[in-house]
């Protein structure tokens, strides 16, 4: 499980692993020493921080005006597919936006 520093303390440690997850815990300093000693490597948390960036750009789901939890829901599928396909490599865009 990729975290911030704020997960730090033993509760929150013995948390995590208490749910079968390794902890992988560090703060944005610490993963600016290690991107200096390897510059290939990216650090993990960025990842799901972009992914919350291109959900947000969907301002059905930014907003939620869906009243009930399975429309809600069902929007956010559609937007993780949407994402995904954005993601292929085609020769004509098919998905603008």
């Amino acid at each position: 499980m990729c975290a911030d520093a704020g997960y730090r303390g033993t509760a929150a440690r013995q948390t995590i692993q208490a749910h079968g997850y390794i902890p992988h815990v560090q703060g944005r300093a610490q993963e600016a020493i290690d991107l200096q000693r390897h510059p290939h490597k990216q650090a993990r948390r960025w990842v799901v921080e972009v992914a919350h960036s291109w959900f947000n750009r969907f301002r059905k789901l930014l907003v939620r005006y869906e009243k009930l939890d399975r429309s809600f829901v069902a929007l956010n599928h559609l937007a993780a597919a949407i994402m995904a396909f954005r993601k292929v490599k085609l020769k004509a865009n098919i998905i603008h936006g």
